[in-house]
């Protein structure tokens, strides 16, 4: 095993410590992390609307949105989401209607709309239930789709609509919906990213995707199929250390031209999958290159992209030499 990948996979490290929580997390916040960033279907919408300073009005298609039935998909363009429309689902669209839950029992008449609390209590008890039958097989829970819920405007809760529409969507790890194409069971759940994807530096960890020419925190050299090496039985994380330790090392060759990795103070990691994510058919992992802050707690900034013929990545006041320990491959994706 490399002494790069070893320093890069210290599971004593701080990072891989702050990084599995946040994994964990997602397991159960996650599916509603789109709610609390008013992102997914917490619009503020008034009877009137409109502009004048007035709650934004919803198109047609969107009002139409909110009577979608199990299996229609929807995108949108504007922040929020105000312009949702059907679209197919082998088109690209940020969420795929599940289930359709009434809580009228819970809230009936004038009884005011949930707090953002229990609107999370409610995404995880009553959305995921239907989710397994829905996809013909369990759902991944350090994947990359997640629950959440398409829940009436106040005006139409204000009517005495109680009918939400769960469905699930990809949550980038800095919170933006991410686009997928085609239905959710066809989905591979892996959460892993396209090869050249550079994800955004936050607080030292990472954040959805950016253009590698800005500073940002892993650059994805390759995506591997654990399948291909343990075709039966699921490995061990050691197991699956110990042969991407070979396989991302060979990958980072290529996709650098074979650049010294140390010289440029970037180190080389990499994936492990959980057994969960194994039996839900999740074996894709991303091998990926970042540095490491000086006490070896974060990731440091990087400014353009390792590959080959893209110029040279460049760490922003990353250390002359990997610390003994810096980080370890994330359990999914990042």
């Amino acid at each position: 095993m490399s002494q790069q990948a070893e320093r890069f996979r210290d599971p004593r490290n701080a990072l891989s410590t702050l990084r599995t929580r946040l994994v964990m997390a997602g397991v159960f916040v996650g599916a509603i992390l789109a709610l609390s960033l008013s992102v997914a279907f917490s619009w503020n919408v008034g009877p009137e609307g409109g502009a004048g300073g007035g709650a934004p009005k919803l198109s047609a298609a969107a009002a139409e949105a909110f009577q979608s039935p199990p299996g229609t998909c929807l995108a949108w363009s504007n922040p929020d989401a105000t312009d949702a429309r059907r679209v197919a689902c082998a088109e690209s669209h940020l969420f795929e209607v599940t289930s359709i839950v009434d809580i009228g029992a819970q809230y009936p008449p004038r009884v005011p709309s949930p707090n953002l609390d229990q609107w999370q209590e409610i995404s995880r008890s009553r959305c995921t239930v239907d989710v397994k039958p829905y996809l013909g097989h369990a759902l991944d829970p350090y994947g990359k789709l997640s629950m959440n819920l398409l829940r009436p405007t106040p005006a139409q809760w204000e009517d005495g609509d109680r009918q939400l529409r769960c469905g699930l969507q990809w949550a980038g790890p800095g919170g933006k919906l991410q686009p997928t194409t085609g239905p959710a069971k066809d989905q591979n759940q892996s959460a892993v990213w396209e090869p050249g994807t550079c994800l955004a530096l936050l607080k030292a960890s990472y954040g959805d995707p950016l253009d590698c020419a800005q500073p940002h925190s892993y650059e994805i050299i390759a995506t591997l199929d654990l399948k291909t090496k343990f075709k039966d039985a699921y490995p061990s994380q050691e197991q699956q250390n110990t042969w991407l330790d070979t396989a991302c090392s060979t990958a980072a060759q290529d996709y650098t031209g074979n650049a010294d990795l140390a010289a440029k103070k970037i180190i080389l990691g990499w994936d492990v999958r959980e057994q969960e994510s194994w039996d839900a058919g999740s074996t894709l992992v991303n091998c990926k290159v970042a540095a490491t802050l000086p006490d070896g707690k974060g990731l440091a900034p990087v400014t353009g992209s390792i590959k080959v013929g893209n110029g040279e990545a460049q760490p922003d006041g990353g250390p002359a030499n990997p610390p003994p320990s810096s980080s370890s491959a994330p359990k999914t994706g990042g």
